[in-house]
């Protein structure tokens, strides 16, 4: 199945992945140090920061999932040498971009005062609110960013936007310390404040990125712009039939765990802290592995680009072995810290309980959850996004929720029941992600022309 290039397809994924699992874990420690510092305000502000979160990157990861159409489609482009199609993916990828960011702002903001009716405690809702409008705010320069970012990740080019994130999330930190608790002379501002520094944060985010791919002799000869006169209807709608399925995967996945926390309120405060530390930590190690899925939408789509399907098949089933050795030394780091780690967000041992119960779960879904990542990646890169969206459909909302709920309040295994449904839902779509791009890539090396599914 490697052949012989399996040392080399390893050096160049890691090469090309590490930056951007540094870029996402980064993204990640922010919200570890959010919820850290937020968690010593008390389990309420804890609880709010949980739900508005939950919440939050449903729209997030969509909008991620949008601007993502951008990077195989480069990819593609930079294998088969054609810099002015580069240039026209560019162009529409960013105007694409701010209008999902501006439509998904205004969707949250219409839909926030819904959060008083989702049977949630009235504390809790009335600290979230605010938040959540604040955070959204923050959307919209953030898929500015991602615009750039995805483009020069097609280009295999992905330590900028590391450095770029890591100096900005460092700013992030250092205005919760200040907005949070009032340092400095400044007013303390509580969960608002951890919103305001993230908005800030990614305001610099996109103007640092913009200026750096703008400026740079790199990217001089694409002739980057943002002109609407050019706009290809075509083009947007190829983008849009990447993007959006790949938007609704990140939904069906994220949102799972969203109406995770939702019922978790149902539960009570504590249980819905204790879902904010374990998934919190648990989307330390998804998210480095999102950076491994990155480099194979991205390895994949260069070689489809340059048609060849064998050293595709060795390049993505390299990137699957690396995850799952990734996510299993992950898995033991839970079980092993699985006391300690949540006593570093707060000091109710009851949360600190019911959160290492919840680790044992997380450390039991590493391997499918890398494995998932990687496929949707691997599939992204040979444009496949159909089948693997319905598969993400069916796996968490079909399967896992359904099963989870049931556990949870007529088994009686309460939060230990909803996580056990979102294991399930893990390890079907891992599972049949990991079959689906077997079966595509094998049928293009033998020959078959691909039908994007």
């Amino acid at each position: 199945m490697f052949g012989g290039n399996f040392k080399n397809h390893f050096q160049s994924t890691f090469t090309l992945a590490y930056p951007v699992m540094l870029s996402q874990l980064g993204q990640v420690l922010v919200g570890v140090a959010d919820s850290m510092m937020v968690g010593r305000l008390g389990a309420v502000p804890l609880a709010a920061a949980s739900l508005a979160n939950s919440i939050f990157f449903v729209v997030l990861m969509f909008g991620i999932g949008v601007s993502m159409a951008i990077t195989p489609l480069v990819a593609m482009a930079d294998g088969s040498k054609c810099s002015k199609r580069m240039a026209r993916l560019f162009n529409h990828g960013f105007l694409l971009n701010m209008g999902v960011g501006l439509m998904l702002f205004l969707l949250i903001v219409l839909a926030s005062p819904m959060l008083k009716y989702m049977n949630q405690p009235e504390e809790v809702v009335e600290l979230a609110i605010p938040y959540l409008a604040i955070i959204t705010l923050s959307l919209i320069p953030f898929m500015f960013f991602q615009t750039f970012k995805q483009f020069a990740e097609g280009l295999s080019q992905t330590k900028q936007a590391m450095y770029i994130t890591i100096v900005c999330n460092g700013i992030n930190v250092f205005l919760n310390w200040v907005l949070i608790f009032g340092n400095l002379g400044f007013p303390a501002m509580g969960l608002n404040g951890a919103g305001i520094a993230t908005l800030i944060s990614r305001v610099l985010m996109g103007l640092v990125m913009a200026y750096y791919v703008m400026k740079s002799k790199r990217y001089q000869n694409f002739n980057l712009s943002f002109r609407i006169k050019n706009l290809s209807f075509p083009m947007l709608s190829k983008m849009l039939k990447i993007g959006v399925p790949t938007g609704f995967q990140f939904i069906f996945e994220v949102g799972a765990f969203s109406t995770a926390a939702i019922m978790m309120g149902w539960i009570g405060v504590n249980a819905l802290a204790a879902h904010q530390i374990a998934i919190n930590l648990a989307s330390i190690s998804y998210m480095m592995a999102s950076g491994l899925s990155a480099a194979a939408m991205v390895k994949v789509g260069n070689q489809l680009g340059k048609k060849d399907i064998k050293s595709l098949r060795e390049a993505g089933f390299t990137v699957f072995a690396m995850v799952a050795m990734f996510m299993s030394i992950s898995a033991v780091i839970f079980i092993i810290g699985k006391n300690f780690l949540p006593s570093l967000y707060i000091d109710d041992a009851a949360v600190i309980q019911l959160s290492a119960s919840l680790l044992i779960v997380a450390a039991f879904f590493q391997l499918s959850d890398g494995i998932q990542v990687v496929g949707l990646g691997a599939l992204r890169g040979m444009a496949d996004v159909k089948v693997p969206t319905i598969v993400t459909l069916i796996a968490y909302w079909v399967i896992g929720l359904p099963v989870g709920y049931v556990l949870a309040f007529y088994a009686g295994l309460n939060e230990l029941g909803i996580w056990y449904g979102l294991l399930i839902g893990l390890t079907v779509t891992g599972i049949m992600l990991l079959y689906r791009f077997h079966a595509l890539s094998a049928k293009l090396l033998k020959g078959k022309v691909l039908q994007a599914n």
